[in-house]
């Protein structure tokens, strides 16, 4: 949206971050413009989350979350950045501006979505009001048999989809047009004119269809559970634009004769359905039908049930991950709330980033069976990348969640929860299960098997830790399987270099970044700053951009990088806005926030002095590396070389070490 930047950026500008942030966590003042508290994104007895009130921006030692009053109310409420910056203004009492948009894509990119919402709402609406009918009984006697009750149901807004496949588009055509409501991913349809070939169609696919439905497939529409399961859509991107009646008759839902369960997002709107079949015979389709994606829906990056869910993993510090969506619904209802299932889909790693926002400690309870095993060992891979404290609870023979929480009830649920295996102990149980370890060979296979589980664990302490407990419980040698991992750890993947630490960059460095980072706003383009940065009214932003521009003495230096984008920031661009990586973004934030002391011309100009000595240091000592090595027979060469460094060697001694002297 057009207004989104400027409004976001007046915003932040009016928003106190301190204010902001005290209206969630305690904060105590801890120095002249720091501000500080328990962290709220990580456990934590003593307190490593600061604020600083002057550069409004927050940052966590612990867990190294930083960035600027959106991003952490957007990151405590687990909202989007525009519902952030929304909630920002609302506690200022400042009115949102109408929304204009850039491009007409992105105005109709909108419109689509805010459509589609309205069109999940009316078909969640309308699924409920059928499970209410007379034909809505079987869907209610299956409830019944699974336990849900009429206040899960409520809650959940389970519903039920009729066999006809044309109830739920006359309820909506109404309202959208055929374009909106193809998009839906609610309805299926083909392209074809020829009644004779719906005849055809509806006697080959033996469909018991009502004297009206019949009389309203005017253009024909195939409704074989086979098509529906397939989603079978047009071969050809010119699909009809028109509203008029034959082209709304060749549309048919997806949804029939299926207790239909709503997916909603974060915020609660649903965006999606699953659809478990009523039907036995070979026509029903697939058990469970899914909504295709959509513009408002994708599979892999939404959780089942989360909207409800969220307060109570945020509470409990933990969450439930059950496979299917009635093993939720059912832990639920016996009053376990921080549980929740993949969404139509085997867990991804987007979900597990996704679920990360709300707790990194996790139980794992999937089926028991095979498959279930499979998705297990699958899930806790991607959880242990996102450095998960991961359990796993697997129940007896044959009882899934569902079945065991209605069996045994609640008490016993929650027993077994408590006697979790870690996840660890798991795998190495799986290995013995499936590689009798009495044999060399079987040794290999599940060293082979656990090895992949042990190269994901980001820290080299837990990995060796667990190392030593696969090697005792598996009868190996601990030197052998260390090799093995040493081998498995040159291969392993990191995302990023290593940024240097505070404790690794020099006092020099921190002033000249902190001075760098006062900037408030990049003087014009014909401004032109005095050589040694004394302006009348001095700038410690302006004095250090002249030097690192133009003496270049950040280049090689662990915090080059750092210093190069702060030289290249946007006057209008705020510091938590820049794109550091992880690293420098953690440096940064450790060095502002220890930036009590006032920037002097004096203490620029020392750390400037300070930084061409090192750079000259580092000249010294490669012309040394030179000389050591030198076997050319030019005299001029090594004359040249001893002359630069007898030149230097007087620079240092200069303590004003000016710049021409240095040059």
């Amino acid at each position: 949206m057009a207004f989104a930047s400027d409004f976001a950026q007046t915003l932040k500008q009016q928003a106190d971050i301190v204010r902001i942030v005290g209206g969630y966590i305690s904060l105590r003042k801890a120095g002249s413009q720091n501000y500080s508290g328990l962290c709220p994104f990580h456990k934590e007895k003593s307190p490593s989350f600061s604020v600083h009130a002057a550069r409004q921006f927050y940052h966590c030692f612990g867990c190294q979350a930083s960035g600027d009053v959106f991003s952490f109310v957007q990151k405590i409420e687990n909202i989007t950045f525009p519902e952030a910056v929304r909630a920002v203004a609302q506690k200022l009492g400042v009115p949102m501006p109408k929304q204009a948009f850039s491009t007409e894509a992105e105005a109709k990119d909108a419109k689509l979505r805010t459509a589609l919402l309205e069109i999940h709402e009316r078909a969640c609406v309308f699924f409920q009001e059928c499970l209410r009918r007379p034909e809505g009984a079987r869907a209610r006697e299956y409830l019944a048999g699974r336990g849900s009750d009429e206040e899960t149901i409520r809650q959940f807004r389970i519903g039920f989809a009729p066999d006809s496949g044309f109830l739920l588009r006359d309820r909506l055509k109404g309202e959208f047009g055929e374009e909106v409501l193809r998009e839906s991913g609610l309805f299926s349809w083909k392209e074809s004119s020829q009644p004779s070939a719906v005849s055809r169609q509806e006697n080959r696919e033996g469909h018991d269809l009502s004297r009206a439905e019949k009389t309203s497939r005017q253009g024909g529409t195939p409704t074989s559970a086979d098509d529906v399961a397939n989603d079978q859509r047009p071969q050809t991107n010119d699909a009809p634009k028109s509203q008029n009646s034959s082209a709304f008759s060749a549309m048919y839902s997806k949804f029939r004769n299926r207790v239909i369960f709503p997916i909603a997002n974060e915020s609660g709107r649903v965006i999606a359905f699953t659809g478990r079949t009523l039907s036995t015979d070979e026509k029903a389709g697939p058990k469970y039908l899914n909504s295709p994606e959509t513009a408002i829906y994708s599979k892999s990056r939404v959780l089942f049930n989360l909207h409800l869910a969220k307060e109570a993993i945020r509470a409990l510090n933990y969450v439930i991950l059950v496979e299917g969506q009635m093993d939720c619904i059912s832990v639920f209802a016996a009053g376990l709330h921080n549980v929740i299932a993949s969404s139509g889909t085997a867990f991804t790693a987007a979900q597990a980033a996704l679920l990360g926002r709300f707790s990194k400690q996790a139980v794992v309870n999937f089926d028991p069976d095979a498959a279930g095993a499979k998705a297990t060992e699958r899930t806790l891979a991607l959880l242990i990348e996102e450095e998960f404290d991961i359990r796993v609870l697997t129940l007896e023979a044959g009882l899934d969640p569902d079945l065991f929480v209605r069996r045994k009830g609640k008490d016993a649920y929650t027993a077994a929860l408590k006697n979790s295996q870690k996840y660890f102990d798991y795998l190495i149980e799986r290995a013995r299960q499936q590689f009798p370890v009495r044999s060399a060979e079987g040794k290999q296979k599940a060293v082979n098997y656990l090895l992949p589980h042990i190269q994901r664990v980001p820290s080299r302490i837990v990995r060796d830790s667990i190392a030593e407990e696969v090697a005792q419980k598996l009868n190996i040698d601990s030197a052998v399987l260390r090799q093995e991992l040493k081998h498995a750890a040159v291969s392993r993947k990191t995302a990023t270099m290593k940024a240097p630490t505070d404790a690794q960059v020099t006092d020099a460095e921190k002033i000249l970044i902190r001075a760098l980072a006062s900037e408030s706003q990049v003087q014009s383009e014909d401004y032109v700053s005095h050589r040694s940065g004394a302006d009348d009214a001095f700038e410690p932003a302006r004095q250090a951009r002249y030097v690192l521009s133009s003496e270049r003495l950040h280049i090689g230096l662990g915090t080059e990088s750092l210093i190069e984008i702060l030289l290249n920031r946007a006057p209008e661009t705020g510091i938590m806005d820049l794109h550091f990586s992880d690293g420098d973004r953690q440096l940064l934030a450790a060095i502002l926030l220890k930036d009590d002391e006032e920037l002097t011309a004096e203490k620029v100009e020392g750390a400037t002095r300070a930084l061409r000595r090192l750079q000259i240091r580092r000249r010294l000592e490669q012309i040394q590396r030179q000389l050591e090595s030198f076997r050319s027979t030019d005299g001029a060469q090594l004359k040249a070389l001893m002359d630069e460094k007898l030149r230097l060697k007087r620079v240092l001694m200069d303590p004003g070490l000016k710049i021409e002297a240095a040059v």
